[in-house]
């Protein structure tokens, strides 16, 4: 005991030292795979296809890839691969590439496809002169060169998009027997061998050995994109949305970690691993998604950004490129590699979540405010935070427990003496409309009598170590093993736990939150778990040794998401799969978004972590992850008046807006601040209830689209060079646009208004004041303003009666913002449902087009077999930029009509038709009279 309390200890020092220790992280020229792939620089591919074997078949290409040495006179074929090309739908290709005959299977990542990828038609075009060049059915191009091996994708116009292999940095390193080098002859099949270097088989860093059983596996390839003036993506870093090139240092890593007190502007791993990546340009959009589950770095050659190599590289090609280059580097699988020919941003954007697949709908109150800290001490405690809210008539919708909450740090339990009747504390919240969210984190307590440790031991349910025992790692319960969700059936006995019969106190509003799942192992190499631990893979025959397990370093960046799908059946199951849940994560990996909301992790109370916020959110809602907030207010260190002012202000136009805070910082709810910054805190957060039926409007269009919700400026504006870079300012939708201020002590700040050549019109949503986009401008701020802007030609819902919670809005009556265009008209959306239910997958919901034109205004049930008995009806309707005022206005529903009351705002262009009174729930309009 003494040991364990010594070890947290140290621990806690480390986590609040404010400063992240590089030391207890790998850099490249550390990591064994990187090390020796990125000095792999051949002046020609050692890959060629042999054009005897290519056969085209449906919708694939499939052919024999060759590695040849050409040392001796007689050619020897040193190892056969097999290569598929697959045309799929949504203008998308795949390359694949194994051994052809692999010593071990080799690992393909499994759960970040949403399902099987749908193919399109692929025909053969021609073979001639070594080049294949095939064609799918939407008219892009692939041709291949056989010798030395390329691929170049060719848009539907015929010009290059997307170049694979041309800097010859194709590898698969092939499997072998330790002790041996395997050579096979093609003319005799006899097998050469040769000794192996024996650093092949095992890798030591800081105390920690690496076994390396299956010796080096690992594959690279090289990318470029012609045009193209940036490219964006491979979350999880700290750095700007545009990557930056690497050959100055570090590349990106790509290997989910527990990191403490990540280092802003670094491409230093963290919690996330995404391995997708767009190019953009004047010319086009592309994409490439890297579908690799292993440990990956990737480097970045932007040929316009002036490096010492872009540089060299423009003056023996003579002249300025438009080109960015990457290589994608993994410690093992396979080659697997998806293709997206846009061609704009919303398309490649698209194209990636038709793989991964959308989020889909959330329960409403999960956009809402959250507030959490770790931890509220008992049910006392979560009582008083409760009551403040109404106190201090701040809205509110969920409370969050941290690992305190638990009898002993023992998940699916609860403190017996703090926390004594849950169940009451829940009732307490729900009768308001409020939620309750609990932490369950992946390490499960080694201690006798605690029923999940007795039944893995039992059952043989936890990862092993290489030695084939249950692992045992030290996470905050001290000694701690960690469930293989890799097993079904562990991963069934996972679901379960979270049954309401299995953990007593908990209801259908009762949500969870996984941490520390990626896995952190506060003893581990790097803080996680040792790459030679072994993970269930299903039974084959005749495959033993090492082809009966997979090593985690083959699934390491997947764990978590194995987690968070138990953690999702497990909440569909607990009640039938009738309410939606909600769960929010910290590791990430493609497909995440299917299963949860992410947040950046550990954050301090710093004015830079406040302004990383968007660009990594943006970054994560590029590849797919639309749900992203960050702790508001910092979790480490105490955030002063103005920086949780602003904060909350930033939080309010984010996905998701939690606040939460370090065990050790000092308490910061809202009302703990002078009451002049409580009233501002208080505004922001009745600033995010007033939207909410916006968000949910923009998140079920996500669900069915599969668009960021947060977006780029150039997405909306691809032609416009100024957004590629710009990331202190976004889109919400198309129509929102947000500037956070994450400054100190600013009247003014540099704001980006697109849409010159379009003649874009943004207003001031504060003032209505109508602002012709122009490029660049100063916006005049004070503490209790941030810029946000709605675009010209939109209409945004509002709901103006802010309540305690958005339960208690419901039913609640609509304002809807008009604002003009050049051409005076306008469009919008509205979705409602219960919040809540699957129901809507019954039809029963509404989605209605809103249509400001030729004088009318028309609200259209798009659905006409979808319906949901809402009593919401239209309280008051305001139009931005309208300048001559109507002499009268009608509205027209069903057989009713009637007259409505007019009242014009010259000095800013207003009209406001006050109490139409019209209902959400079936079609209308209003007509005005000049």
């Amino acid at each position: 005991m003494k040991t364990l309390t010594f070890f947290l200890v140290a621990f806690l020092a480390i986590s609040v030292s404010f400063g992240v220790d590089r030391n207890n992280f790998k850099t490249c020229d550390q990591s064994g795979f990187c090390n020796r792939l990125r000095k792999f620089k051949p002046e020609k591919s050692q890959y060629a296809v042999n054009l005897d074997t290519v056969i085209v078949h449906g919708s694939v290409l499939s052919a024999e890839v060759n590695t040849v040495d050409t040392s001796t006179e007689k050619k020897i074929i040193l190892w056969r691969y097999a290569l598929r090309l697959s045309a799929l739908k949504d203008g998308t290709f795949r390359i694949e590439m194994d051994e052809a005959d692999p010593l071990y299977p080799r690992y393909r990542t499994q759960l970040s496809l949403n399902g099987e990828p749908k193919g399109d038609s692929l025909k053969l075009v021609s073979n001639i002169n070594g080049q294949l060049t095939v064609k799918n059915g939407q008219g892009h191009s692939v041709v291949i060169t056989a010798e030395p091996l390329k691929f170049e994708f060719l848009d539907k116009k015929g010009d290059v998009a997307v170049v694979v292999n041309e800097n010859s940095q194709l590898l698969v390193e092939p499997l072998k027997e330790k002790g041996k080098k395997a050579v096979e002859n093609d003319d005799e099949g006899s097998l050469a061998v040769e000794a192996e270097d024996e650093s092949a088989w095992s890798e030591t860093f800081k105390s920690h050995h690496d076994s390396k059983p299956r010796g080096n596996e690992a594959v690279s390839i090289d990318i470029s994109f012609p045009d193209a003036d940036h490219v964006y993506g491979i979350p999880e870093h700290t750095d700007n949305f545009a990557l930056k090139t690497t050959t100055d240092g570090e590349p990106y890593r790509l290997f989910n970690l527990d990191v403490f007190e990540y280092e802003l502007n670094s491409r230093m791993a963290i919690y996330g691993a995404i391995p997708v990546m767009y190019s953009h340009g004047t010319k086009r959009s592309a994409g490439v998604f890297w579908h690799n589950s292993a440990e990956t770095w990737v480097d970045v050659v932007n040929y316009a950004e002036g490096t010492v190599v872009s540089s060299l590289v423009n003056l023996v090609t003579g002249g300025q490129k438009r080109r960015v280059d990457a290589r994608f580097m993994s410690e093992s699988g396979v080659v697997d590699l998806f293709v997206f020919l846009g061609d704009k941003p919303a398309d490649v954007f698209r194209q990636y979540i038709t793989l991964t697949g959308v989020a889909p709908l959330p329960p409403k109150f999960s956009l809402a405010y959250h507030q959490s800290r770790w931890n509220y001490v008992d049910q006392a405690d979560v009582r008083s935070v409760d009551e403040g809210f109404d106190t201090h008539d701040i809205p509110l919708d969920v409370i969050w427990l941290d690992i305190e909450y638990t009898d002993g740090k023992k998940y699916f339990t609860w403190d017996p003496i703090k926390f004594a009747t849950p169940q009451d504390m829940v009732a307490n919240l729900t009768a308001k409309g409020r939620k309750l969210v609990v932490i369950i984190d992946p390490h499960i307590k080694r201690e006798a009598g605690y029923f999940v440790h007795e039944d893995a031991t039992e059952n043989g349910y936890y990862v092993k170590n290489k030695d084939g025992n249950d692992y045992e790692g030290w996470c905050w319960p001290g000694a701690s093993s960690y469930l293989d969700y890799f097993n079904p059936v562990v991963s069934k006995y996972y679901s379960e736990r979270y049954r309401f019969e299995n953990f007593p106190g908990t209801s259908k509003d009762v949500h969870f939150w996984n941490d520390m799942n990626e896995p952190s192992v506060f003893n581990g190499p790097e803080i996680t778990m040792p790459k030679d631990c072994r993970h269930y893979k299903p039974p084959q025959d005749g495959h033993e040794g090492l082809a009966s397990y997979w090593e985690h370093r083959h699934v390491h960046n997947e764990y978590g998401l194995f987690f968070i799908r138990g953690t999702h059946e497990g909440s569909l199951q607990r009640a039938d799969s009738k309410y939606r849940p909600f769960i929010l994560t910290r590791a990430v990996f493609p497909g995440t978004q299917r299963y949860a909301a992410v947040w950046t992790g550990d954050n301090m109370a710093e004015w830079g972590h406040l302004a990383v916020t968007v660009p990594m959110c943006l970054s994560l809602a590029a590849a797919g992850v639309s749900f992203c907030g960050a702790d508001v207010g910092g979790f480490f260190k105490y955030p002063e008046a103005e920086l949780m002012t602003r904060w909350y202000q930033a939080g309010a136009f984010q996905p998701f807006f939690r606040a939460h805070s370090h065990i050790e910082t000092k308490r910061r709810e809202p009302w703990l601040y002078e009451p002049a910054t409580t009233a501002l805190l208080r505004e922001a957060v009745r600033r995010r209830y007033a939207l909410l039926d916006f968000w949910y409007t923009l998140f079920y269009e996500h669900s069915t689209k599969g668009l960021p919700v947060m977006r780029p400026l150039f997405q909306e504006f691809p032609d416009e060079e100024e957004t590629f870079t710009i990331d202190d300012e976004y889109l919400l939708g198309a129509n929102l646009l947000v500037r956070p201020v994450t400054e100190p002590g600013v009247n003014s700040v540099k704001v980006y208004l697109p849409g010159k050549e379009s003649k874009t019109i943004w207003y001031d949503v504060d003032s209505y004041k109508a602002i012709p986009a122009a490029g660049y401008m100063h916006q005049e701020v004070n503490i209790g303003k941030i810029p946000v802007y709605q675009r010209g030609g939109s209409i945004i819902p509002r709901k103006e009666r802010v309540r305690r919670s958005s339960a208690l809005m419901a039913d609640d009556p609509y304002t809807l913002v008009v604002a003009l265009d050049v051409n005076k008209a306008a469009h919008g959306t509205l979705y409602i449902d219960d919040g809540e239910t699957y129901e809507y997958r019954d039809s029963k919901y509404i989605y209605a087009n809103i249509d400001y034109k030729n004088n009318e205004l028309n609200y259209t049930i798009v659905n006409k077999n979808a319906k949901y008995p809402t009593r919401s009806w239209l309280e008051r309707v305001v139009i931005a930029g309208i300048r001559n005022s109507p002499k009268s206005a009608k509205l027209t529903q069903g057989d009713k009509t009637t007259a409505l009351q007019l009242t014009l705002h010259k000095g800013n262009d207003v009209l406001v038709v006050r109490k139409p009174g019209a209902t959400m729930a079936a079609s209308w309009t209003i007509t005005f009279g000049y």
